[in-house]
């Protein structure tokens, strides 16, 4: 029955002007089920209010001083009338959690997009690189993953023609996926009030075949460098390289932090995910990484949400150890204070030497006042 909905809604939709185009992989699944409910709920109701009816007329009294039967207990009946509904609802539920998992499960062979919201417009990033505001365009029959953030309000990122819907929010990552079936334009929309011009916060999605996408894409040089090289960049220029690398430790090493456990000091374990990175950028003091002092500044307001997911993407590409710090540096003294806390003795390594060097203490220093 589900097979033959399946078939026969998409040419029944197309006559109706009510209902967008079924343009995605899942739209099918999506509308099967929301028609099957809605089927359900309309024989619910004529079967109800037509045995209100029923009973209204059969049962009417017919003279101020007739009286009533006594009543008659009937338990087939009773069970009846719960079992009908319950086996239907039950089978309804795992109809929709079957498409609500598979809605929320990204296929393996997703491509990554980038999308961020604005008051009052969308900007999306490709994997190359390349920006569009207002229009996204993808290839068809390929499944494409949208991780988006909001860079002020809560906004909602809704296509009607592929069913998707998902908010869009400031300070974390959502996710979205959908392949497109269908080539052409689709309309694309806010669909959560988000200030006075909400109703002109829409755009497109514009579907191509996979040659003429390829093609597009040649033909449009991006604004930038792609988004690690852009991100490599962006580490450089912000000093991350000062603390952040093998041979300085006063913060963690990056090299395979993408997707690893994190052990803060607090005694929490948390994975090193995009949200992770973000809020160590934005935010360093809410997880700070055991044996550390909190002496990473914030650099909210410096870096923009795009930035951001460029320090994250080329944060992901880091592997490999990194370099040891060398031998008796000042950096192993301030390492060893910060590790230790404000309370601990100077610690030092170098050969020689009973007393740490002025560039240690300054380090020392520093970690002193980062971790009161």
């Amino acid at each position: 029955m589900i097979e033959m909905l399946k078939g026969y809604l998409p040419e029944m939709l197309d006559n109706l002007p009510l209902f967008p185009p079924q343009a995605s992989t899942m739209a099918g699944e999506v509308d099967a089920l929301t028609f099957v409910w809605t089927a359900i709920s309309l024989v619910s109701t004529v079967i109800i209010v037509a045995a209100i009816i029923f009973f209204m007329v059969r049962y009417r009294r017919r003279s101020f001083d007739e009286l009533g039967g006594g009543e008659l207990h009937a338990p087939m009946v009773e069970v009846v009338s719960m079992a009908i509904p319950f086996v239907i609802c039950m089978a309804m539920f795992v109809w929709g959690a079957k498409i609500f998992i598979d809605l929320e499960r990204t296929p393996k062979n997703a491509v990554e997009y980038l999308a961020f919201g604005k008051q009052w417009m969308w900007k999306y990033q490709h994997p190359n690189g390349l920006r569009e505001i207002n229009n996204l365009t993808v290839p068809v029959d390929t499944p494409i993953q949208l991780t988006m953030t909001s860079e002020d309000v809560i906004h909602s990122f809704f296509v009607p023609a592929f069913r998707v819907k998902q908010d869009v929010l400031p300070g974390r990552y959502t996710t979205i996926w959908f392949e497109a079936t269908k080539t052409g334009v689709f309309r694309m929309f806010c669909a959560e009030y988000c200030g006075s011009e909400h109703s002109l916060m829409g755009g497109k999605v514009t579907v191509l075949p996979k040659n003429e996408y390829d093609a597009w894409l040649r033909q449009e040089e991006p604004e930038r460098a792609d988004p690690v090289s852009s991100g490599e960049q962006l580490f450089t220029s912000l000093s991350c390289t000062t603390c952040h690398t093998g041979d300085s430790p006063r913060g963690p090493a990056l090299h395979n932090l993408f997707g690893s456990e994190v052990k803060l000091a607090s005694g929490e374990s948390v994975t090193a995910d995009e949200t992770y990175i973000r809020d160590s950028i934005v935010n360093p003091r809410s997880q700070i990484k055991e044996g550390y002092a909190a002496l990473m500044p914030t650099f909210e307001g410096q870096v923009s949400e795009e930035q951001l997911r460029d320090i994250i993407a080329y944060i992901r590409t880091l592997e490999g150890p990194p370099v040891a710090a060398p031998a008796g540096s000042d950096a192993e003294v301030a390492l060893a204070i910060s590790a230790d806390g404000p309370s601990a003795e100077p610690k030092t390594t170098v050969p020689n030497s009973t007393e740490p060097t002025e560039a240690a203490l300054s380090y020392a220093s520093a970690a002193m006042v980062g971790g009161q």
